[in-house]
């Protein structure tokens, strides 16, 4: 049953394409204001860059905190020459970083990473980590291990914590990552949405490769992916939308 006195929150996860559309057109401010419509408490960002010439030498994270008057905490997964690329956690709530570091892949293949964060919510930690994982089966099976290991999920300051984990896994809901994934958390659009639902491309989607992965602690209470003609043009993907709510801790016996 839903605990109607508990407070409801909300997360939206994006790949946001470096805020280029399909128009090609490059608008920061066009991301920022589709985030803005939904009103959410914490904003998981991925394929954000900083001083990229393609997107107009921007700092694109802090351009955006301060369009969505949050704070954020921003990982670049690659560095060439001055510019970065990679993932970021913005939010109005109290937050600090518990980690943010590359997930193993091939020394050939691009370098992938996470956002570890933990956000107060009204006095419950709710650790958020967000990622972007790699293009190759091989590399998602790398990544998912180490997130699903000691050094993320498995790590005591995440595992005693409400966890949730976002972002764009590059994994459909049958491949063998997304599923290592559920061993430890569910699927928050299994509980709460219509599974079916697709993210990518945004124009015409065919597959879910976006997702949110909740604990036992995180009540999902509905997720939808915002389908309008604004947000298929703002990136190549869909964004995901889930309304949760913390689950008291259990009290301990004395």
């Amino acid at each position: 049953m839903l605990d109607t006195s508990a407070r409801t929150y909300r997360l939206l996860s994006w790949n946001v394409h470096h805020c280029v559309g399909i128009d090609r057109k490059h608008s920061v401010e066009r991301v920022a204001a589709e985030i803005q419509k939904h009103d959410p408490d914490v904003v998981a960002l991925q394929e954000l860059e900083v001083n990229h010439r393609r997107s107009k030498r921007i700092h694109q994270p802090h351009r955006l905190a301060e369009l969505l008057d949050m704070d954020y905490h921003y990982h670049p997964a690659r560095i060439h020459r001055d510019a970065g690329f990679g993932n970021a956690v913005f939010t109005r709530h109290r937050m600090k970083e518990v980690q943010t570091a590359h997930l193993p892949t091939y020394r050939f293949l691009q370098k992938r990473g996470a956002v570890w964060m933990s956000v107060d919510l009204d006095g419950h930690a709710v650790q958020i980590i967000n990622t972007h994982f790699g293009l190759l089966h091989q590399e998602r099976m790398m990544q998912a291990r180490a997130l699903c290991g000691d050094g993320w999920l498995d790590h005591p300051e995440c595992r005693e914590n409400p966890r949730i984990v976002c972002g764009d896994f590059n994994a459909t809901p049958w491949s063998r990552a997304y599923k290592l994934l559920e061993t430890t958390l569910s699927d928050a659009m299994k509980l709460a949405g219509d599974p079916k639902m697709r993210t990518w491309p945004s124009m015409l989607p065919v597959v879910r490769y976006d997702h949110v992965f909740v604990c036992d602690g995180i009540r999902a209470r509905r997720v939808e992916v915002p389908r309008t003609l604004r947000t298929r043009m703002a990136s190549d993907h869909l964004p995901v939308l889930m309304d949760f709510q913390v689950r008291p801790r259990a009290k301990k016996s004395t």
